[in-house]
C-alpha cells in the first residue's frame, strides 16, 4: 500500500532504519502525504535525496560563499526563529543591522558614514533593484518640477547580471546595455556617453562583471559624466553594483576609487554572501548621503508592535545572515579580510599561470587583484583546432565533481566562447593543485578519445557533420 493512504503506525525505535516500515516505501513527491513519518526516517530521506546534488566546495562556478566557520553554523541555528523585519520583537538584531550598514558606509566611505541610510536584503539582485528604484524616483521627482516628462526613463550599464534585466522590465524603464565589441567585453566611458540623455536616470558600471570577473572603470565614467555635465548640463548620477567587488577592492586595492570618493556614486549594493563571507541570503544597500533615498520608498508599519520603517522589497526575513554578518566584521576586521581576498587571488593567478602551461588556452583575465575580482577567465587561444570543446571540457570535469562553467558571451560577442573559475574563501591551493591535475587528465582522455562532432539537421531534413 503506498505511503500516503496507510494507516498511521507506530514506530519502533530498536527497528533498523532502512528496514523500518517508513523507509521500506516510496513517498509521495507531487501529492500531500496523508500520514506522517518518525522524524528520524523524515530526516534521512531528505538527507539521501540530497546526495544527488553536487558538492557545493567543488562548484567554482558560483560566487557565493560555501564554507563557514562552526561559529557561524551557531549563530544561524540560534537565529533561526529571529525575523529581520520585526524590529521591535528583535532590537538588538535590529540594532545590529544597523551597525552593518554604518560599518559598509564607512568601508566604502561615504562622507556621511553615520548619518546615512541603507538596509539588508536576501541578496544584491534585491538590493539592486532598492538602488534602481531610488534613482528613477529621484530622476522623476526632479523632471516633475522642472514640469517635464517623466515617462520614457532609461538605465544605462554594460554587460550585466540579469537582475538588471528583470529591474528594466519590473519597473519599465528602458535598459541601454551596451554589448560587447571586439575585444571590448566591459562598459567603457565613451560607449556610456553615446546613450546618456535627458532620460536617464543612471549609469550602472559593475564592480566585477559576471562573464570575465573584471572591474570595470568607475572613475573614468564618472569622470567623463563630469564633462558631460559642464558641457550639456545633464547631471546623471552612478549607481554602482559591487555584488562582488564591494566586498573586495576596499581590502586588496584600496587605491581604485570606485565608491563613495565619488561625488556622482549615489549608491552601491554588494551581496554579502559573496566575498562579505556570509551565508546565503545576505545582501545590502547603501545610498552615499539620507536625501539620496526618497522618502516616498519608505513605508511605515506598525503591526507589529512598534512604528517602524521599511523599504527593502521583501518583509519578512530571517535575521541569522545579518547575524553572521556582523560576526565576520568583528571577527576579521579590515586585516582579516584582506589576508582571506589576499590569499584568494593569489590562488588565482597561480591557477591561471598553471592552466597555460597545460593546455591551448589564452586567459581573458588572470585574476589581477586591482582590475577584478579572484576569479580566472579563458578561451581557447586563436587558430587552434581541438579535438574537443570548452563545453566539453565543462562536461568531463564533472566526472570528477568540479563545475567549471563554459558558456557563449552575450549580445555582438556570442561567437566567443569561454570558461571561469571563481576561487573563493574555502578554496585552498591544494585544491587548485587537484584541479589542475584533473585538467591533465581531461585533456589526456580527449586526446585519445576525440568527441565526435554532432549532426546537425540542414534544409531537407538531411544532416550532415
Amino acid at each position: 500500500m503506498p505511503l500516503h493512504s496507510k494507516k498511521h503506525h507506530k514506530h519502533n525505535s530498536s527497528d533498523a532504519l532502512y528496514s523500518s516500515t517508513d523507509m521500506s516505501q516510496t513517498v509521495p513527491r507531487y501529492v500531500f502525504p496523508a500520514d506522517e513519518l518518525a522524524p528520524r526516517a523524515a530526516y534521512q530521506l531528505v538527507h539521501d535525496e540530497l546526495l544527488l546534488d553536487g558538492n557545493a566546495r567543488q562548484n567554482l562556478a558560483t560566487f557565493c560563499q560555501t564554507w563557514e566557520e562552526p561559529e557561524v553554523h551557531r549563530l544561524m541555528d540560534e537565529c533561526i526563529d529571529k525575523n529581520m523585519i520585526d524590529k521591535d520583537e528583535y532590537p538588538q538584531t535590529a540594532e545590529i543591522e544597523s551597525r552593518c550598514v554604518h560599518m559598509l558606509a564607512d568601508l566604502w566611505n561615504s562622507p556621511a558614514a553615520l548619518d546615512t541610510t541603507g538596509c539588508s536584503t536576501t541578496g544584491s539582485s534585491e538590493a539592486a533593484m532598492l538602488g534602481g528604484m531610488a534613482l528613477k524616483w529621484k530622476w522623476r521627482e526632479k523632471r516633475r518640477a522642472q514640469g517635464k516628462s517623466s515617462d520614457r526613463p532609461n538605465l544605462i550599464c554594460g554587460p550585466v547580471q540579469v537582475c538588471w534585466h528583470k529591474f528594466a522590465r519590473y519597473w519599465d524603464v528602458e535598459l541601454r546595455e551596451v554589448p560587447m565589441q571586439g575585444d571590448r567585453l566591459i562598459l567603457s566611458p565613451e560607449e556610456v556617453l553615446k546613450r546618456c540623455d535627458e532620460n536617464t536616470i543612471g549609469v550602472v558600471p559593475t564592480l566585477g562583471v559576471t562573464f570575465t570577473g573584471q572591474y570595470e572603470p568607475v572613475k573614468a565614467i564618472s569622470d567623463a559624466l563630469d564633462r558631460l555635465q559642464q558641457d550639456s548640463g545633464l547631471d546623471i548620477p552612478i549607481h554602482v553594483d559591487g555584488a562582488s567587488g564591494g566586498f573586495l577592492a576596499p581590502f586588496c586595492a584600496p587605491e581604485v576609487e570606485w565608491d563613495f570618493r565619488l561625488p556622482r556614486v549615489k549608491s552601491i549594493n554588494a551581496s554579502g554572501h559573496k566575498f562579505g563571507l556570509a551565508p546565503l541570503g545576505a545582501g545590502w544597500i547603501i545610498w552615499r548621503e539620507s536625501s539620496d533615498l526618497p522618502e516616498d520608498l519608505v513605508f511605515k508599519v506598525n503591526y507589529l508592535g512598534g512604528d517602524m520603517p521599511t523599504f527593502a522589497l521583501n518583509f519578512s526575513r530571517p535575521g541569522g545572515q545579518v547575524v553572521a554578518q556582523y560576526y565576520n566584521f568583528i571577527r576579521l576586521g579590515r586585516d582579516g579580510y584582506r589576508k582571506i581576498h589576499g590569499a584568494c587571488y593569489a590562488s588565482a593567478q597561480y591557477f591561471a599561470r598553471e592552466l597555460v602551461k597545460i593546455g591551448p588556452f589564452e586567459i581573458i583575465y588572470g585574476g589581477d587583484n586591482a582590475s577584478g575580482i579572484p576569479c580566472v577567465s579563458w578561451k581557447v587561444k586563436e587558430g587552434v583546432e581541438l579535438p574537443y570543446s570548452l563545453y566539453d571540457l565543462a562536461d568531463r570535469l564533472r566526472v570528477r565533481g568540479w563545475q567549471v562553467p563554459a558558456y557563449s558571451m552575450p549580445a555582438e560577442r556570442e561567437d566567443l566562447v569561454i570558461q571561469r573559475v571563481l576561487v573563493r574563501h574555502g578554496v585552498s591551493r591544494d585544491l587548485i593543485d587537484l584541479l589542475l591535475e584533473d585538467f591533465k587528465r581531461c585533456l589526456e582522455f580527449f586526446a585519445s578519445h576525440p568527441v565526435t562532432p554532432q549532426l546537425q539537421p540542414v534544409e531537407g531534413s538531411a544532416y550532415h557533420h
